[in-house]
């Protein structure tokens, strides 16, 4: 409660007092949190039904009969994007609604709008998944999905960015807010490709699922075009903090950026050696701008959270460069399905998922009014589960899709209940945390 808001030291012609002042900030920061988790929870219905509900009942499908080919690319299609957009991008906008203006000390924005963008978000999240797996009346129902992301994410941008900030005086912007800018565009670009996809399937296509090669490159958009860059901006910020590490190189986290966003480009462009060449490259460059793997200079901050925390925030950062890796692999490959697979879910669920897992019980109990995570124990166990998942479906991906070891087929399943125990606990960790009010550790 600590940002000033001058817009409401006054009311009525004359100047507040200051116990009026401190009433209405404490008012303004409750109705925060209380966005803030509604956003999270229902980011964490997106991740537990039609994202991790539906990725694991298509994996045993592709299991059991033993053919990537086997369920409809539309039903991948809609787990994929809940996954994306209703789990990790309804928890991107949540945080970036409840922290951004407070970091930046820009002016508050009407909490009305928050509400609004959350309404237009989740219902086109939702529309979108249940079109595609339904497919019902999907030749209006897909655009209509993607305008309203959109429209959603317009406001929230208009949020974060259309005011003006309190200090004047203001140093030069931080090297993580450029991060954080340029993933926001990288969102509104894939946002706007999404409507003109969408609206592409609706008159012209056949049915309502991307045709193949141009799903490879948007998912590369995707992921790394807007959600690798909001990891990288939000680690800048806080990971020094709570692992205790050096000062972020800021010049040469701007350059991970530069290289990402060529790799980006290129991918776009078809040019997938160079652009997982330069992906690769970024995410190398990111590492050593935070320092991840260096010794830190002083102990990380774990009270209230597992001792495990600054352990699998590094092994996420690894299963990054690994993603990168493989994609060099799977672009030199004659026949790479299940590298591609392999690529992507090390990306997604090796440093993504376990960004969230790691970073998500260390700040948002704390965001959403001052609550502490309910067991670090759970916290520590989806930790673990989930990396162990992810390995095993990395690893049995490759062997199975591309024929080295047939018992590898039976492996996925294995990985895929492992993964979805783990997303079980960290929902339950985090709701639980959420209705247990008392004063916070951090």
């Amino acid at each position: 409660m600590s940002q000033p808001l001058t817009r409401i030291e006054t009311r009525a012609g004359r100047r507040l007092a200051p116990e009026e002042i401190y009433s209405l900030v404490a008012a303004r920061e409750s109705r925060l949190s209380r966005l803030l988790i509604t956003y999270i929870t229902a980011g964490l219905i997106f991740m537990l039904l039609p994202g991790t509900f539906l990725g694991v009942w298509n994996l045993l499908a592709i299991s059991s009969r033993q053919a990537a080919d086997s369920v409809s690319p539309a039903w991948i299609q809609a787990h994929g994007h809940a996954q994306i957009f209703g789990w990790i991008g309804t928890f991107i906008l949540g945080i970036g609604f409840y922290s951004i203006p407070k970091l930046r000390r820009l002016d508050p924005f009407a909490l009305g709008a928050g509400w609004t963008a959350w309404g237009l978000w989740t219902t086109g999240v939702a529309l979108r998944w249940f079109t595609g797996v339904w497919g019902w009346q999907w030749r209006i129902a897909l655009p209509v999905s993607a305008a309203l992301e959109l429209a959603a994410f317009l406001i929230f941008l208009r949020c974060v960015s259309g005011h003006r900030p309190q200090d004047s005086g203001k140093p030069a912007v931080e090297p993580w807010v450029w991060v954080v800018i340029a993933a926001s565009a990288g969102l509104l670009l894939t946002l706007v490709v999404n409507l003109g996809a969408a609206s592409f399937l609706a008159f012209r296509g056949s049915s309502p699922d991307l045709p193949s090669a141009f799903d490879q490159r948007f998912l590369v958009l995707q992921t790394w075009g807007f959600l690798v860059p909001f990891v990288w901006g939000f680690s800048a910020k806080w990971l020094s903090v709570f692992l205790g590490l050096r000062p972020v190189r800021g010049g040469v986290l701007l350059c991970a950026l530069a290289l990402n966003s060529a790799g980006v480009l290129a991918a776009l462009a078809g040019w997938m050696v160079a652009a997982v060449s330069l992906l690769l490259a970024g995410m190398l460059a990111a590492v050593f701008a935070l320092g991840i793997v260096e010794k830190p200079r002083q102990p990380a901050k774990v009270r209230g959270v597992s001792s495990l925390f600054p352990v699998f925030i590094r092994v996420a950062y690894v299963w990054g460069v690994v993603a990168a890796a493989l994609g060099i692999w799977a672009a030199l490959a004659p026949d790479p399905s299940g590298i591609w697979g392999a690529s992507r879910h090390a990306l997604t669920v090796g440093f993504l998922a376990l960004m969230v897992f790691g970073i998500g019980q260390r700040v948002l109990p704390a965001f959403s009014g001052m609550h502490v995570l309910f067991s670090t124990k759970l916290m520590a166990l989806a930790l673990v589960l989930l990396a162990a998942g992810c390995l095993l479906r990395v690893s049995s991906e490759i062997l199975a899709y591309q024929g080295i070891a047939q018992a590898a087929w039976r492996w996925l399943p294995v990985s895929a209940l492992t993964e979805m125990t783990a997303v079980t606990l960290f929902a339950g960790n985090v709701l639980v945390s959420f209705h247990r009010r008392r004063p916070s550790l951090s």
